[in-house]
């Protein structure tokens, strides 16, 4: 969409949405879950876009995964990706067999503009800037838990047991396991 390819060219700059634009894609796609439980991932970002959800939805709980940003950046930095067929790889996690070359076609694989190490720094400055109030606007609610570490398979479990307490009826087979 036209908000989205503008959404796209702050992003590809290292730089976050603005509230009024992420507050637009995100309302919209909300308003046709009314009926079911869901979990945001990333939105909001700003005390703006907070207030601007709670106005339309209700929010029951906030999750901040607390994860040291020398983690993420170098997560972030260490993927890569062959563009025709959308595979990811990471250097530390998922290499490919050779390094710099998709496995299936041979071809060489990308690093996205918003995976470079100065593009990461600069989101990771901009997003702690902007989180923290929000973090703190959640708090003062009553609505924030944090789940602090570096390592999914370890923060998981705990994330799992928190949410069974909220959402109990959701199945074992279902959410046993992130995707």
């Amino acid at each position: 969409t036209e908000v989205g390819i503008l959404a796209k060219s702050y992003i590809d700059q290292g730089r976050l949405i603005p509230d009024d634009i992420m507050t637009q894609l995100m309302l919209n796609e909300l308003k046709s879950l009314d009926r079911y439980n869901w979990l945001l991932d990333g939105f909001p970002r700003t005390v703006a876009q907070a207030e601007a959800l709670d106005k339309e939805c209700h929010v029951d709980t906030v999750i901040d995964l607390d994860v040291p940003f020398e983690t993420i950046k170098c997560r972030l930095t260490a993927r890569w990706i062959h563009p025709a067929s959308g595979r990811v790889y990471n250097l530390e996690f998922s290499p490919p067999k050779v390094q710099g070359i998709d496995d299936i076609t041979g071809e060489p694989l990308v690093q996205r503009d918003d995976d470079k190490p100065e593009t990461v720094s600069k989101r990771l400055q901009a997003y702690d800037a902007q989180t923290k109030p929000v973090l703190e606007y959640y708090r003062e609610k009553g609505l924030l838990k944090s789940f602090s570490g570096t390592e999914t398979n370890k923060i998981w479990p705990h994330i799992y047991a928190f949410l069974q307490t909220k959402l109990p009826d959701v199945s074992q087979k279902n959410a046993a396991t992130p995707r």
